[in-house]
């Protein structure tokens, strides 16, 4: 139950008068405004029953489904609607979006401009920039010159800044992580003029942190489709050089060619090899490459990154130099954190969406997948459909993905790498936090046993000090 004084009350109102359809529908689009999603669709559904016929009940439990990407029982549910011809905006405009996230997208244009046509107010930039074709030019690099940031700095017309395809709708729990990045990277420029009241300039940067395989360069990538922004992905590769400065030119092209595409979303995978702590560095050269990225982030000029939303994602973020976290810079850490259960239902729903399924219970799966992290979850799903296919061959037709094909692969994997990095994590949150860099991570350390795990130390979230 979500943990809301006024929800509280009104959960148990609703409780006392179950008939009550105003109050039932009132409940469930509260949950559905705080982003309480899987208890918002339990609601709908109870009054869904009390009026089956109500348009806005229907599109409610609509929008709960498309927010958790169950797009396919988001249209199964607007369909009675969408057959009236003059059915609300609203309910369009969801049909296009669930129509999105299925692959239509010549369907999901029809849908959104017939909405937006009839309420003007429902429009939405980023949506319709998604659904619009983007043109892809191909130029091919000559094979003596393999593509770096440097030599896609000497085009003034580069492409290399992608187009996000998924938003925060595609990425399945992690309310809290998706809302920090919300009022850091996005409202800045969505609502500029609110912003600018207060001095607030768009841009700045994140850092992204957590167990691996957790979702942290899917965020990213979500992040970027929320805003209708550039998305830059940045690897090593594409950045360190063999020859003393090139590394430096490197960071300073890619640097340059997010301000060309701006707004824009920078995001640099496994920031710790470019970030380390200089007291650990033995040559100067790759001391000068840490000072190089400092610049880059500060800004040559006053406004020179604003409007460059730069993410980064790190599975060992006390690696990282004391100066990135300074104002202005990565001020502020976000831990991506192992999906809990639900979470971890919402991801195997996402993973399944496409394939041929028996009635699932995914919840069942989750249960018996404490500790999974995304990536785990996504092998699950590939070996039980690898069996799965060599039994459809033998019978000679598909046969349907079932909740027991899932438990009988679940049941036989391990966990890849959460308890050893919470392991890790441990010493950090008890012998290194004199700053309080890793209060966040408290929650997920059991003080008293001396072991990590997922459930210790519930109570003590938030907390400040040792124990």
């Amino acid at each position: 139950m979500p943990d809301d004084a006024g929800l509280h009350a009104l959960r148990e109102a609703a409780r006392l008068s179950p008939d009550n359809l105003p109050l039932r529908r009132h409940l469930a689009e509260q949950l559905l405004t705080k982003g309480y999603l899987a208890e918002a669709e339990t609601e709908f559904r109870a009054a869904l029953v009390l009026a089956p016929q109500d348009p806005d009940v229907i599109t409610g439990l609509a929008e709960a489904f498309v927010r958790q990407s169950a797009y396919g029982a988001a249209l199964s549910v607007l369909e009675p609607l969408l057959a009236d011809p003059g059915h609300a905006p609203r309910a369009g405009l969801l049909a296009a979006r669930a129509l999105l996230g299925e692959g239509d997208v010549a369907g999901a244009a029809r849908r959104y401009h017939d909405a937006v046509a009839r309420d003007p107010s429902l429009a939405d930039p980023g949506l319709a920039e998604r659904l619009t074709p983007q043109p892809q030019p191909v130029t091919p690099a000559p094979p003596y010159a393999p593509e770096t940031p440097l030599n896609r700095a000497e085009d003034p017309d580069d492409a290399e800044a992608e187009r996000s395809g998924v938003t925060f709708a595609d990425v399945a729990g992690m309310e809290a992580v998706k809302e920090s990045l919300r009022v850091k990277l996005l409202l800045p420029v969505q609502q500029p003029e609110l912003f600018a009241a207060f001095g607030k300039r768009a841009g700045g940067g994140v850092l992204l942190y957590g167990p691996p395989g957790a979702g942290k360069t899917h965020l990213a990538r979500a992040a970027a489709g929320e805003l209708g922004a550039a998305f830059i992905s940045v690897g090593l590769a594409d950045i360190l050089d063999m020859y003393i400065g090139s590394s430096e030119r490197n960071l300073r092209a890619t640097f340059e060619m997010a301000r060309r595409h701006r707004p824009c979303v920078l995001f640099f995978d496994e920031v710790d090899a470019l970030a380390a702590r200089r007291s650990d560095m033995r040559q100067a050269h790759t001391r000068q490459l840490v000072n190089q990225f400092l610049a880059e982030l500060d800004g040559v000029e006053e406004h020179a990154n604003e409007g460059v939303l730069v993410l980064a994602a790190t599975n060992a973020p006390w690696y990282i130099d004391a100066a990135f976290r300074r104002p202005g810079r990565f001020d502020q850490m976000v831990f991506v954190p192992p999906p809990d259960a639900s979470a971890r239902a919402a991801i195997l729903r996402i993973l399944c969406r496409d394939k041929p399924l028996a009635e699932m219970d995914y919840d069942a799966v989750a249960k018996v997948t404490d500790g999974f992290v995304g990536a785990d979850l996504k092998g699950v799903v590939d070996r039980a459909v690898e069996t799965k296919l060599r039994q459809s061959i033998s019978a000679g037709r598909p046969l349907p993905l079932t909740t027991n094909d899932l438990l009988t692969v679940a049941q036989a994997t391990r966990p890849t790498a959460v308890k050893e990095w919470l392991g890790t994590a441990r010493n950090y949150v008890l012998h290194a936090n004199d700053s309080g860099a890793w209060d966040e991570l408290m929650p997920w350390i059991d003080g008293k046993t001396g072991k990590t795990g997922m459930t210790g130390m519930k109570g003590m979230k938030g907390s400040k000090g040792r124990w």
